[in-house]
């Protein structure tokens, strides 16, 4: 499918629009997007998709808790970016911006997606280790929980039972 702005290039940007009902598709290539700001086509004043990022980034809102310091004050120490510039281009300067900015990526994430945690489809390939990896983790927690409510007899069966499934684990 090609663009429909230019025709020329293969389109790489699809987004749909639904206005009462009606359906709409556009198809636009990254030159393109890039040329009008990374703009949402067929909207007003060409609705750009780091506005919108921004407006999720927005914690200031009712009902959000507000971080703890200011988000200009925030820097990643790896390339310098501030939450606020992150906050307006809606993208990080490099992979420690995930670090520096982690207490309040969880807070975005859970507005956007409802959880902190991958909950979909598990690959066939690797599924069995992911899922034995899972169960450890939720056994570890479930154990800590037995452990400060003084339940020990419960918390020795789930050690045990996370020992079993590390061996396992080690033989997949």
């Amino acid at each position: 499918m090609f663009c429909q702005e230019c025709g020329k290039r293969p389109a790489t940007l699809h987004f749909t629009k639904i206005v009462n009902g009606e359906k709409t598709e556009f198809h636009i290539c990254e030159s393109c997007a890039r040329e009008k700001g990374e703009g949402i086509p067929g909207t007003p004043n060409s609705f750009s998709i780091h506005s919108l990022l921004s407006g999720l980034l927005d914690f200031n809102s009712p009902g959000a808790s507000a971080p703890q310091a200011p988000p200009q004050t925030v820097r990643c120490e790896e390339c310098g970016l501030t939450y606020a510039q992150f906050s307006k281009i809606g993208r990080f300067g490099c992979s420690s911006c995930y670090s520096a900015f982690a207490d309040r990526l969880d807070p975005l994430l859970k507005r956007v997606h409802s959880s902190t945690t991958h909950s979909g489809k598990i690959p066939k390939r690797s599924g069995g280790q992911i899922q034995c990896k899972r169960e450890i983790e939720q056994l570890r927690k479930d154990m800590q929980t037995y452990i400060e409510q003084e339940e020990f007899e419960n918390a020795a069966e789930l050690r045990d039972r996370i020992r079993e499934l590390e061996r396992k684990l080690a033989e997949l």
